[in-house]
């Protein structure tokens, strides 16, 4: 007969904070940035392999390329090098007769980038409820919360009857996706997944899908001496493509089928503008007017719509730009997609999984979790491509990809409680 571990749980975990923030700090310490086609995770998955190892866990740490098949696969995205970027793939043997499941997350990060940073990003800095760092809330905190489980688990003596996974993948930011797609195919898989993406505290069932869109106009180039007109090189496309986004945004609002997870949402399907880029900056530059400009273009999706049907309504939106000003666009611009197409995707509220991780997180932290869609991409959806239900878990932060990134510690506690309790009943924990 199963028994109730929710005072333990809270225990453990209230008197072993200190070593959940340590772990999430170690992590952050330990650089893995994501620059495509290569990345540096290689550290994080070194030491969290040696962890798992002496908790007497079943560890490979394997190129995701190793695995037969990827290549061929139809979700596989061409043009990385995971020469030296191994996956994690771990399991925890149960006794026998319980479900399965996989804890999932990605150990890169995104750079640290050129904008400055009041605080060391590399540093795990603690100033109080927050820890600082590049990747502490997207999602090494998470990270650290899976390997906490592990511990966790030996600690108090938890003989799970189902198996449990412990996944670290690669190549996550930047729509990479291979490494979570290598681990599926490699057959570290389960009854059901939870992504340890950083979900405020919220069951996210579902994500958003993603479209980037690089866009390069072309104009005549001139300086700033003229007998005549001042050239306007590329400022005047610019500015009539910019007052024109708006209509693409309403655009998407009406053609984006409804979900009722994101039904609480004011805008569920955003466009944004994420980078405009005309000429190297600084007094060691002339000034000159811009004779092109890169634009980057971003806007999301709902479960359920296609590539084609999303790349369909931009070409006719855009291609509608840029005929009704023909003498401004006289040399049609560039348009490249440079990142894969992340599709949205969910699974129903309805779902053992999420009834039962709801439960657990009300008796373990006090709180009924709100259950919603996460307001982004992510690899989630490899999770359902495969069948295998998976939703978002995790704790609360901010600045993610931006500097000074940060996590709160408290809800990575309140995470972690939810979680443990969880494992404890979904694998099946028997006797204390």
């Amino acid at each position: 007969m199963p028994i109730d571990y929710t005072q333990q749980v809270q225990e453990y975990v209230d008197a072993n904070s200190g070593r959940l923030a340590a772990l999430a700090g170690d992590l952050v310490r330990i650089p893995s940035e994501n620059t495509p086609p290569v990345g540096a995770e290689r550290g994080c998955q070194e030491y969290l392999g040696a962890a798992l190892e002496k908790l007497g866990w079943e560890v490979s740490l394997y190129e995701p390329t190793s695995v037969a098949g990827l290549p061929a696969h139809p979700l596989f995205w061409a043009g990385r090098d995971y020469r030296g970027r191994p996956n994690i793939g771990a399991r925890r043997r149960g006794t026998g007769g319980g479900r399965s499941l996989v804890l999932s997350g990605h150990i890169d990060t995104v750079p640290r980038g050129t904008q400055d940073w009041t605080r060391d990003p590399f540093g795990a800095q603690i100033e109080g409820n927050r820890l600082y760092g590049r990747g502490s809330n997207d999602m090494k905190s998470g990270v650290a919360t899976n390997l906490f489980m592990a511990e966790a688990i030996r600690e108090l003596d938890l003989p799970l009857a189902g198996d449990l996974v412990f996944e670290t993948v690669v190549d996550e930011e930047f729509g990479g996706v291979n490494g979570t797609l290598a681990g599926r195919m490699a057959g570290y898989n389960g009854d059901a997944a939870i992504v340890s993406e950083p979900s405020f505290l919220r069951i996210c069932a579902a994500q958003r899908g993603g479209r980037t869109v690089h866009i390069t106009f072309f104009g005549g180039a001139g300086g700033v001496l003229t007998d005549g007109m001042m050239p306007a090189g590329v400022v005047d496309q610019l500015a009539y493509f910019l007052a024109a986004v708006p209509e693409f945004a309403a655009m998407r609002r009406v053609a984006a089928p409804g979900h009722p997870l994101y039904a609480a949402c004011p805008d569920p399907v955003p466009v944004s503008i994420t980078k405009i880029y005309t000429a190297p900056w600084g007094t060691r530059e002339p000034v000159t007017i811009p004779d092109s400009c890169r634009v980057e273009m971003f806007w999301q999706a709902m479960p359920g719509e296609t590539r084609e049907q999303i790349d369909r309504q931009f070409h006719q939106w855009f291609d509608g730009v840029l005929e009704a000003a023909p003498k401004l666009y006289a040399v049609k611009p560039r348009v490249e997609f440079p990142i894969r197409w992340l599709p949205g995707s969910a699974i129903s509220a309805g779902e053992p999984l999420v009834r039962e991780l709801s439960a657990a997180a009300q008796a373990a932290t006090g709180c009924v979790p709100p259950v919603a869609g996460i307001e982004g991409p992510c690899d989630m959806y490899v999770f359902h491509e495969f069948g295998i239900p998976a939703v978002l878990w995790g704790a609360r932060g901010g600045n993610t990809h931006g500097p000074d990134e940060y996590v709160e510690l408290d809800t990575v506690s309140a995470a972690a409680k939810a979680l443990l309790l969880f494992i404890s009943r979904w694998c099946g924990a028997a006797r204390s």
